[in-house]
């Protein structure tokens, strides 16, 4: 699933309105999580990066009070800005400017209500203009301090070691990711060496279909969960010290 109903006291969707008056002022960040409803390859399922976000915010908010830390985490936001993956069916895209918006009025929102500060883990490529765009204003307009945290930048380094510079996606990356936490949604038997159709020197692909065969790139068939682990706590902490070292700086 997307969104866990699950909650844990951290999570805004299990909250009152009493709990979340006093929780919302009182967070270091509030954090909300991005992802995206598109094709990822024939492998995969189209909530990939949606439940990356889950996971991984998760993960996040709960090693923060290791770092004296406070979060509350606001329910994960399904959908995304995927044009370029809608040549392929299931692929659900909110307009650049939609999503824009969609950013901005839910930073209004946790500013009525008395947030400091505010963390997007975003799990989604297609989403980082807007979401940039939507930080500026949230912080010009509202007064909310927005960090934006796209996930993947935090552990490219180990990324890179591990599977070089193909593993992008529906690769090798996301692929691990996935059978860590969701392993009953892999379709093992489909997983094969994704096929590059064209590698542009300047010009920016229109669809992705434009430079990959089945929907992915690089080669999923060497996963690595057990690795990912490892790099999931790894970028947790990493992220977590660049948090805490931006409050000390404010």
């Amino acid at each position: 699933m997307t969104v866990r109903l699950d909650y844990e006291p951290y999570d805004l969707g299990g909250m009152t309105w009493e709990d979340a008056e006093e929780a919302i002022p009182d967070a270091d960040f509030v954090v909300l999580p991005t992802g995206s409803v598109e094709q990822h390859s024939l492998h995969l399922p189209v909530t990939v990066d949606t439940l990356r976000a889950e996971s991984l915010s998760r993960e996040l908010v709960e090693a923060a009070p290791d770092r004296d830390l406070s979060m509350v985490r606001l329910p994960t936001l399904p959908y995304g800005y995927s044009e370029h993956h809608m040549n392929y069916a299931g692929t659900v895209t909110l307009s650049s400017d939609t999503y824009q918006r969609v950013i901005e009025d839910i930073g209004e929102s946790i500013a009525e209500h008395g947030a400091e500060r505010l963390a997007i883990v975003n799990c989604h490529g297609g989403n980082n203009a807007p979401l940039t765009l939507a930080a500026d204003r949230i912080q010009r307009d509202h007064g909310v301090k927005t960090s934006l945290v796209h996930w993947t930048n935090f552990a490219r380094d180990r990324l890179e070691e591990r599977f070089g510079d193909e593993w992008g996606h529906a690769g090798d990356h996301e692929t691990s990711v996935i059978e860590l936490f969701y392993p009953d949604l892999v379709k093992t038997e489909k997983k094969e060496p994704q096929v590059r159709k064209a590698r542009f020197e300047a010009r920016k692909y229109t669809y992705f279909d434009d430079i990959t065969e089945q929907g992915g790139r690089g080669d999923p068939t060497q996963s690595d969960p057990e690795f990912l682990e490892e790099v999931v706590a790894e970028t947790t902490d990493i992220i977590l010290s660049a948090l805490k070292s931006d409050i000390e700086q404010e």
